[in-house]
């Protein structure tokens, strides 16, 4: 499948793409410390929580049509079946599945294709063939900018989950909150600035942490059984990191 951009979506560039670029390397340069702290204590949570890979790789639709790998942590059970939308009570989730999917932790090893190019920090955000398909028009203008990590559209929908009720959950995606995300998205490729981007990024990052506290608040929550061993993994992290500095 091949999505060619639209004549009119050039005039999407509001910033050049070589000063988008300046922008994510720079900031993941900044932040790779702590993304590399946390992505280790995600990592090794994920490996003791349930057998399996740590991360997995979903195919996706790119800008221009371009198909690719986009990596995230695993938050499903190994043998359990693919389907295109995750549920709110999905019961495929690891026990720590749900909180990565609640807090979009799950999509921290997408820096990875930042670095690569194939996704900005922040975006519309990249969707699998099979939905961009249904709405060729308009993923030919979304997809004239490159796809996202982040973006309105994501912080908007924040409990898509719930949204997904019903018999067939991939139908009533394409139906109803794609259609809402589509809007956003091409709103976005349309007008976008990196004074936008920066608003965009600050906003995600409060996302775990407000998603923490309300778990935190919930009577039985089973989050709170992780805080000591996430508490003992970042100081031995730490520390680690403090000993190799001194080292002669």
């Amino acid at each position: 499948m091949v999505v060619v951009a639209s004549p009119a979506a050039g005039r999407a560039d509001v910033a050049p793409r070589w000063a988008e670029r300046c922008f994510d390397v720079l900031i993941t340069v900044i932040f790779i410390p702590v993304i590399a702290l946390v992505g280790s204590i995600i990592a090794l949570a994920i490996y003791i929580d349930s057998p399996g890979p740590v991360t997995y790789r979903s195919r996706r639709v790119g800008r221009g049509g371009q198909t690719f790998e986009m990596l995230k942590f695993r938050k499903m059970r190994r043998e359990a079946p693919e389907h295109p939308v995750t549920l709110h009570d999905d019961a495929r989730f690891t026990p720590i599945g749900r909180f990565l999917a609640a807090t979009r932790l799950d999509e921290l090893p997408q820096v990875w294709n930042v670095l690569r190019g194939e996704m900005r920090l922040v975006g519309p955000r990249p969707e699998l063939e099979c939905f961009v398909d249904e709405f060729p028009e308009e993923y030919a203008e979304i997809l004239s900018v490159t796809p996202g990590i982040t973006g309105n559209a994501q912080l908007r929908f924040l409990d898509e989950r719930h949204l997904l009720h019903g018999p067939d959950p991939a139908v009533r995606y394409s139906t109803h909150v794609l259609p809402l995300k589509i809007g956003i998205d091409m709103d976005y490729a349309a007008s976008h600035s990196l004074i936008g981007d920066f608003t965009i990024l600050v906003r995600t990052a409060l996302v775990p942490l407000t998603v923490l506290l309300d778990h935190l608040r919930t009577p039985g929550s089973t989050l709170r059984l992780w805080i000591p061993a996430t508490v003992c993994s970042a100081l031995l992290a730490l520390l680690f990191i403090l000993i190799s500095i001194h080292l002669p």
